[in-house]
Order: structure tokens, then C-alpha cells, then sequence
């Protein structure tokens, strides 16, 4: 049924997941040729879904005004995706939670990206474990890893705001980027670190300098053009 709905125009398409499937979607909602099949589902007006993604096996789906999804994504499992307003996943990220993982701990399979925020390209992050990214922060240029879960433990990722994170970078469970941080190519973040206002970088990564005056416009700049002042 789901896929059939995919093949429909999307004014058809919303019709048929507010009437079969009772998922709520806002005005001015585009979504193309993509399969969305979740328990609950929430779209705020003007978001834009691309073609060839699939959103599967999510508990809870809520997407906030004007955010953009592109093409092919996929997003799967966890109790909770919430994708806040103007925020954007560009394309071919996989995003992941194991169901049911052998662990030892309580685990919080929730995907937080905040308003504003955008995933660029290529990227991985597991969130068998809470992942939270704050307001306009950039997951930037393409491959990077961000693991919360090792063979029997889980442990939460967080990324603050108003920081870039560049290519390459790998994140172990239990790690965390603070706010109004650059982090560079190649970067390994093995422990949480919490100082901000630095340029981060290394195997395994640390504090290299403070952010010169350059480095502060460059993270506080909207991350789009269509940004609201409030974000």
C-alpha cells in the first residue's frame, strides 16, 4: 500500500496518509517518490521530501516547518526522529537504530536535529543511543561516522550549536562536541569535551587554539538564506 502511495502525485499523497494511515501533514507539504511508513507521524507546513528516501520502522515521526529532505535518504528505527524547524538532510545519509540490541544499559534510541541544522552528504550515524545535535550546527562535507552503541553497551552522542563539523570525522559512543566549535578533517572525538569557542582537531581530537574572529563569523552565519532571525 505504502509503496503504491509513493507512485502518487503529492497532493494525492498527503490525502492518502492523512486518510489511511492518520499521519498529520501540513499545508504546502511536497513529498516525492519516497516511502514514509511509521507509526506516527507529524509534518508542520512547507516541508519538502525528495525522491528514493525511505523512513521506516520509526515509532515516532515529527518533522517542523520549511525542513527539506532530499534524495536518497534513509532513515530507520528508534522510538523518535524529530527534525526540527528549517533544518535539512541533504542526501544519501544513512540513519539508523538497531531494534532490540543486545546491551547491558538502558538505551534511548531518539534522533534530535536541531532547528536550522543540517546534514550535508554521505554520512552514518547510528542512533541506537540518544543523538542530539543543537540549533544551527553543520554536519559538513561527506563520510563522517557518529557510533552510540559498541558490542554490549550503548551510550548518547550530543553535538551543541552554532558548531561546523567537517569531513571525516569519526564519534565513539559517549562523546560530545561543544557549542561554537569548528571541528577538523579527519577528527577522531573519543571523550566528551566541553570547552567552547575551539578549533578542534586530531587523533584522537582535542583543543588545538581558540577561534579567531574569522572562525566565529564562519559558525555564526544562517545556515540558509530562509533562516528566521529566531532560529
Amino acid at each position: 500500500m505504502l509503496a503504491f502511495v509513493a507512485l502518487l502525485p503529492s497532493f494525492l499523497k498527503r490525502s492518502c496518509y492523512r486518510l489511511f494511515f492518520r499521519y498529520q501533514i501540513g499545508k504546502r507539504v511536497h513529498i516525492g517518490l519516497s516511502i514514509i511508513d511509521v507509526r506516527e507521524c507529524c509534518i508542520d507546513d512547507d516541508v519538502k521530501i525528495g525522491h528514493l528516501n525511505l523512513i521506516i520502522r520509526v515509532k515516532k515521526l515529527e518533522i517542523g516547518d520549511h525542513v527539506r529532505i532530499g534524495h536518497l535518504n534513509i532513515i530507520r528505527g528508534g522510538d523518535e526522529v524529530h527534525l526540527g524547524r528549517y533544518s535539512e538532510i541533504v542526501r544519501m545519509n544513512e540513519i539508523n537504530s538497531i531494534p532490540d540490541p543486545d546491551v547491558v544499559n538502558e538505551n534511548d534510541p531518539t534522533l534530535l536535529l536541531g532547528d536550522g541544522s543540517i546534514v550535508t552528504t554521505g554520512h552514518k550515524i547510528d542512533f541506537t543511543d540518544r543523538v542530539e545535535i543543537g540549533r544551527r550546527t553543520i554536519l559538513g562535507g561527506r563520510n563522517s561516522s557518529l557510533w552510540t552503541h559498541n558490542r554490549q553497551r550503548t551510550m548518547p552522542i550530543t553535538i551543541g550549536s552554532l558548531a561546523y563539523v567537517g569531513s571525516e570525522i569519526r564519534m565513539a559512543p559517549g562523546t560530545s562536541i561543544p557549542s561554537r566549535s569548528i571541528v577538523g578533517i579527519g577528527s577522531v572525538i573519543t571523550s566528551r569535551l566541553l570547552e567552547e569557542g575551539k578549533l578542534i582537531g586530531g587523533v584522537p581530537a582535542k583543543p588545538i587554539r581558540d577561534l579567531d574572529a574569522e572562525d566565529t563569523s564562519l559558525i555564526e552565519r544562517k545556515t540558509r538564506r530562509d533562516l528566521p532571525e529566531d532560529i
